[in-house]
């Protein structure tokens, strides 16, 4: 429960700070910001400060921030036209329009950047963490050979294994043939004589196969590390969720959608998540663990930031993508035919958002 509490009260946060981020980088540009509300509809409760409303109302899937002269077709007080966004120059625009994508990001950056700094980075070692019994119908090698979870491996053939990578690399290149391994069991140094096993690798290769996983633990990480591996994930995320997000406008995964309405399967990797979704996975992560709960909340502002950069009008990279237009050609886009685009591609964003929301509630997805 205080997970998917803590799910909610982070959605409704995160999606103020983006409508943060236009808000204040539309005040500091000179532009007049007439409105600041969480959710769409009539209002249930507001208040004016200056010459912004702030409010509430009562369809929470969102929150707005209203600038002023937003289109060319909005009809402005002559006294209010130095103020308005397309009175501004391009980088104004730029700022405004893409300050909302930047805190999602900045967002997730800190959450990333604060669990490697808590967390370490994950590294696996010589240790022996898992030991497969059986592969392909057959016992392996490690378990002919009696290995067990918690065993080291010091040594093979008697050249040192400081680091995984030396393990790794040497069992791949003797498929088929007996090594030598040397092990620290509990303070006792043993002797196995193993034949390892083969497997055939992507690329075709015969690479030898033991059948132990390593243990994995986490080495600490110092500032300037940390801040590295939050941007790689970050970048990393990016990559996913646009890679996602075009396999899931594919024909065939469409139709997986509508199918999944009816009981049919839906591969989690092209089924979105909902607000719903997010709140389920919430609760499960955080019965994980903090860590993982936080990292849930990182990603999932990795997707916002991606999705609204998205160069489909009327979203953040839309606006962008017209201001950009109107800088290299000179003239003024016609907003009267980007209706047409801004109609289907929201009526696209609540097609899958209603259907996320039934397949959410019908089959959650479970961590």
């Amino acid at each position: 429960m205080l997970g998917a509490l803590g799910a909610v009260a982070a959605l409704v946060l995160f999606v103020l700070a983006h409508e943060a981020g236009h808000y204040f980088a539309a005040k500091a540009t000179g532009m007049k910001v007439t409105e600041f509300f969480l959710g769409f509809g009539p209002r249930i409760w507001s208040f004016r400060r200056g010459e912004t409303e702030y409010g509430i109302k009562p369809i929470l899937l969102g929150a707005y921030v209203k600038v002023v002269g937003m289109s060319a077709l909005e009809e402005v007080p002559p006294e209010d036209e130095s103020r308005t966004y397309r009175g501004k120059p391009f980088w104004a625009k730029t700022l405004v329009v893409l300050s909302g994508v930047g805190a999602n990001f900045l967002i997730a950056y800190l959450i990333f950047f604060g669990l490697v700094l808590y967390q370490g980075v994950p590294e696996p070692t010589t240790t022996i963490g898992d030991v497969v019994a059986v592969s392909e119908g057959r016992p392996t090698a490690a378990a002919q050979a009696g290995l067990q979870p918690g065993d080291r491996i010091v040594a093979i053939d008697g050249e040192p294994t400081s680091e995984w990578e030396d393990v790794a690399s040497t069992l791949a290149g003797n498929p088929g043939e007996a090594v030598v391994l040397t092990i620290d069991r509990s303070g006792r140094t043993l002797q196995l004589e193993v034949t390892l096993g083969e497997r055939i690798d992507p690329d075709g290769r015969r690479i030898g196969f033991l059948g132990v996983a390593p243990r994995v633990e986490n080495r600490p990480a110092g500032i300037g590390e940390a801040a590295g591996l939050a941007g790689l994930q970050v970048v990393d995320g990016v990559r996913f969720t646009f890679a996602s997000f075009f396999e899931l406008l594919q024909l065939d995964n469409i139709a997986r959608l509508f199918q999944g309405l009816l009981g049919g399967e839906v591969p989690t990797e092209v089924r979105p998540v909902s607000v719903v979704g997010v709140v389920q996975l919430g609760a499960q992560a955080s019965d994980l663990g903090l860590a993982n709960f936080l990292y849930l909340l990182g990603a999932v502002n990795v997707i916002l930031g991606t999705l609204n950069g998205l160069p489909l009008y009327p979203l953040d990279g839309g606006h962008f993508a017209v201001a950009l237009y109107e800088k290299v050609t000179g003239r003024q886009a016609d907003v009267r035919m980007l209706i047409p685009v801004a109609v289907m591609v929201i009526g696209l964003i609540s097609l899958i958002g209603v259907v996320a929301i039934v397949l959410d509630i019908v089959n959650p997805i479970r961590l």
